[in-house]
């Protein structure tokens, strides 16, 4: 999930935007066509990002719902298996992108920032097939993140009705239930993220689909281009949050950065005291 959302700041943010504000200095990518290229990197990782997220989720609610699952699926190598998978048909669904825009930069903030090819925009076929592009990202991880969500709420809170009568006055058992309190932190973590990601990429997809609309159909009007603009910023900025909040909210990353900060002091204090001698 880090290295999708870095790669999204990169690709997106930086290598897209910095054209935009500095035009004038970047002129020449006129004539060097790798706009197409761009497209189809930052679509794959921007879908990449999105569907770790899913895959996250689901990961959750393996590790929370299906006992039975959890040992064979929850390994290193299963973790591996899935990203790849994810990875490699990211690329494959952009390859779209890459034939339906040229190599032009259009050098302005707008959906598509590259010069699409004759016809292309106006093309029925095309726009079904950016449709179904959209219709796998976002809105298909929307409805499997809601999924997964509702069944691991519903299956903690009979769970935890079930161990409070397990462990009710009649058991000898009382306190504090490890267990469950560990399942509670997963829970709010994983809605956390996941509600996070829903609602800050809710805006970006409603704008793009309404800008295809208006596009094929001729008694549509555009959306204000303001609504584009907070929609993608909105977007980026779920590409920061979720790596930020699942890393600050481990036990274990926080005492590695914790002794990592500390060797850092000492390294720097050791290395004064021997400047010092």
């Amino acid at each position: 999930m880090a290295t999708a959302d870095l790669l999204v700041i990169i690709v997106d943010l930086v290598l897209r935007q910095i054209p935009i504000a500095y035009w004038q200095s970047f002129l020449f990518l006129f004539e060097v066509r790798v706009c197409n290229i761009h497209a189809f990197l930052l679509y794959a990782v921007t879908d990449c990002s999105v569907w770790f997220t899913v895959t996250f989720t689901f990961d959750r609610f393996v590790a929370i719902c299906c006992q039975k699952l959890k040992t064979n699926y929850c390994t290193e190598r299963t973790a591996a298996v899935v990203l790849g998978t994810v990875t490699v048909l990211s690329c494959l669904k952009n390859t779209f992108w890459y034939f339906m825009l040229n190599g032009i930069y259009l050098l302005s903030n707008s959906p598509w920032f590259c010069w699409a090819r004759s016809g292309v925009r106006h093309s029925l076929v095309w726009g079904i097939g950016e449709f179904l592009q959209y219709l796998i990202t976002p809105v298909v991880p929307f409805v499997l993140i809601i999924l997964f969500n509702t069944s691991i709420i519903r299956y903690v809170l009979l769970a935890s009705r079930a161990r409070r009568r397990f462990r009710g006055p009649s058991s000898g058992e009382s306190g504090r239930d490890p267990k469950m309190e560990s399942r509670r932190k997963s829970l709010i973590l994983l809605l956390v993220i996941s509600g996070n990601f829903i609602m800050l990429w809710a805006v970006h997809a409603i704008f793009v689909v309404w800008f295809r609309l208006a596009g094929l159909i001729p008694s549509w009007n555009y959306p204000e281009f303001t609504i584009g603009e907070l929609g993608y910023m909105l977007q980026i900025l779920s590409c920061c949050t979720n790596t930020a909040l699942y890393a600050v909210t481990q036990t274990k990353f926080r005492q590695q950065f914790k002794e990592v900060v500390k060797s850092s002091v000492s390294l720097i204090a050791k290395c004064t005291q021997c400047r010092g001698v």
